[in-house]
């Protein structure tokens, strides 16, 4: 096999005559979406609604998710997810059309696996049948969508988007037809979001970077292209000019409040402007400052009018959520705790209900009178760390947010979750479960116990990353692949807790990337940044074997090196070496599961050792994917977004059912029925 040009050489094992022998095809297992961890509301907007059947929609990565939250408001979280999943790249803005049904999003640009540009869209469709309707713009958006919104009159007719080119283009589309009714150059300050006046469609209002625009739209008889946009620019006076203008909602009697980047909601009345002012658009009124009120200290992430006619600010600094009567008296308030930061959306859910999304990619339920408990949590930044516990449906991930979040797969929750002071991109279970270790970016190692989640050893190695760490399946050894080119293995007591150092792997010529044990613990495969296969033998002092021929039959336990011949297949052709980041073989060694550079997760047979093997293909993820892993039993793989900081669960189905595929033997033999050894 060549990459780059360097030949790699793998050898054949003695009990394979022919390449041709080896199973073809992709694998009988297909995988299906179980569950989607995380929510994107670190750096978007217009990202959380109810609809009408009572689930919460939102975004992450690729995926537009449909939560049905379980137990009552303030209660567990339980529930249940579906997904719409037509996006090609990552989601950006969402609107409700007024009949809590159809739903619009849109997403940003892209490029596909040859590094040609996709472009920016909006899908319209069904929340109910999760079916696309409507594909509106392909080819008339740069960049991205950066907000959207239906009108609220004539039955939601009409979509309003704003794209993120330099001049943020506001054009306004008929639904039905997919056509554009009207276009023009908003403005060059980003604009963070759009509006439809609920009492007529000709009003639109957008707001952003230091500016409130109140748009006259005259839709040329629903003629493609003779639409007209006039723009008034809000004007604000005596008042202090805000440097950002997140947020905005209409009030039933016309006015309009604006949230902003000082902490003050402003109220906009309509006014009706002397005809003698020159201005653009003659519209006969026009919107002028009537009141304030100081909210807040720091910005105003989100407005929300609720249906008792109040209103909800959320505030970023200071992260609280007050309810406001009319004439902006407050009468009751809320904080949210720090470490789920600030408020980003409010939706208002069944009752007194309320939906919360904050700045640190959490979901909160609950209310202002008995506060709020998440129910959807996940990172905050992009994650390399993944492993998953060798006898229960839970697992790790660690990333450049220093967070370790231990999840729990069956209850589709996050059990605990601990600040490493420092970013983590690697861990693995003791086969005990009881003890985990964990690889940092500074060289450092940390062994945790997951019950308690003290950390009972803490050792550095070197000073570089650390890429790999690897109990042997017997817990005897630990091994810790780094970047200086060295594999680290230590002896390790029977609980995990202690360990002492046994000796060094040196013979790499890069940085290590991946490793796997044999099944009699005595053994190792490696892989380096320069695309060497190496084995040493452990038991035996660490030492290199030059005779990697001998190696060929070995058999080992888990299989996450990405070169290999068992392997081989997985690689697409002309491949820069790269393209592949993370691999793992199932438990039953039926199937291998591959995370790529371009946003995909794979299933391949196993072994795969055809050159160009066919596979099943999954997306959803917005970004290169960096690890995957199955649980013990199978049952589910995991994997790993790396920029868009997604963790997506999916269900491993046997060949054309809607079940679990066969559940195969833990590594606790105890713990798993006897007739389950013979599947």
């Amino acid at each position: 096999m060549f990459l780059r040009g360097r030949p790699i050489t793998m050898y054949i094992p003695s009990g394979i005559r022919s390449l041709e022998e080896l199973p073809s095809g992709p694998p009988p297992e297909t995988l299906s979406l179980d569950w989607v961890y995380g929510y994107r509301g670190r750096d978007s907007r217009s990202n959380l609604f109810v609809l009408r059947s009572g689930e919460v929609v939102y975004f992450i990565a690729c995926v537009v998710v449909l939560y049905r939250p379980g137990g009552g408001p303030g209660g567990p979280g339980g529930g249940g997810q579906r997904h719409y999943r037509g996006h090609t790249d990552c989601v950006r803005c969402l609107a409700v059309h007024p009949d809590g049904v159809r739903v619009a999003s849109g997403q940003t640009a892209g490029v596909d696996k040859d590094g040609k540009p996709l472009q920016p869209v909006v899908h319209i469709w069904d929340s109910e049948t999760l079916l696309k309707l409507q594909e509106i713009g392909l080819g008339a958006f740069e960049r991205g969508v950066g907000a959207l919104a239906f009108s609220a009159v004539d039955q939601g007719a009409f979509l309003c988007v704003v794209d993120d080119s330099n001049e943020h283009m506001l054009s306004v589309w008929d639904c039905g037809r997919g056509t554009k009714l009207a276009e023009i150059k908003s403005t060059n300050d980003s604009v963070l979001a759009v509006g439809f006046s609920p009492r007529d469609s000709s009003c639109i209002v957008t707001s952003g970077k230091s500016h409130v625009h109140f748009w006259n739209w005259s839709g040329g008889a629903g003629v493609p292209g003779n639409g007209t946009l006039a723009r008034k620019q809000g004007v604000f006076g005596k008042y202090k000019k805000p440097k950002f203008i997140p947020c905005f909602v209409f009030l039933p009697v016309g006015d309009i409040l604006t949230g902003d980047s000082e902490g003050n909601i402003l109220t906009w009345g309509r006014s009706i402007s002397d005809s003698k002012t020159p201005g653009r658009g003659g519209a006969k009124e026009t919107y002028v400052i009537t009141a304030q009120a100081h909210a807040h200290e720091g910005s105003i992430f989100a407005l929300c009018l609720r249906r008792d006619g109040t209103v909800l600010s959320g505030g970023g600094r200071d992260r609280r959520l007050v309810q406001w009567g009319p004439g902006l008296v407050a009468l009751q308030e809320a904080e949210i705790p720090e470490h789920f930061g600030a408020v980003r959306a409010i939706a208002e859910g069944l009752g007194s209900e309320l939906l919360v999304g904050t700045t640190k990619n959490a979901l909160l339920r609950g209310d202002l009178a008995q506060g709020f408990s998440p129910v959807i949590q996940g990172h905050t930044d992009e994650l390399w760390g993944l492993c998953t516990h060798p006898f229960q449906n839970r697992f790790l991930t660690c990333g450049h947010d220093r967070q370790l979040c231990l999840w729990d797969g069956e209850g589709h929750a996050l059990a605990w979750s601990i600040d490493l002071k420092e970013t983590g991109l690697c861990a693995d279970f003791h086969p005990s479960g009881a003890v985990v270790a964990v690889g940092l970016n500074t060289g450092r190692w940390l062994v945790l116990d997951t019950e308690t989640r003290e950390i009972v050893s803490d050792v550095t190695d070197g000073n570089e990353q650390l890429s790999v760490v690897r109990y042997s399946p017997d817990g005897l050894y630990l091994a810790i692949g780094s970047h200086d080119n060295v594999i680290y293995i230590y002896s390790v007591s029977s609980d995990g807790a202690k360990s002492s150092r046994f000796g060094r792997c040196m013979g790499h010529s890069s940085f290590i990337t991946h490793l796997d044990w044999s099944k009699d613990g005595n053994f190792i495969m490696s892989n380096s940044g320069d695309y060497e296969i190496l084995y040493w033998d452990v038991a035996g002092g660490c030492k290199q074997l030059r005779n990697r021929y001998e190696s060929r039959d070995r058999e080992w336990a888990t299989y996450t090196c990405v070169l290999g011949f068992h392997v081989y297949g997985v690689w697409p052709d002309g491949s820069d070496g790269t393209d592949i980041n993370s691999l793992c073989r199932s438990h039953n060694e039926r199937v291998v599961a591959v995370a790529d550079d371009f946003c995909k997760v794979h299933l391949f047979q196993y072994p795969c050792a055809r050159a160009k093997a066919p596979s099943r293909m999954y997306g959803g993820h917005g970004s290169h994917v960096t690890s995957v892993r199955f649980t013990h039993d199978d049952s589910y793989l995991v994997s790993l977004g790396g920029k868009d900081a997604s963790i997506f669960q999916w269900r491993v189905l046997s060949a054309g059912s809607q079940v679990p595929a066969p559940v195969t033997p833990s590594r606790t033999p105890s713990l798993s029925p006897a007739s389950s050894l013979d599947v």
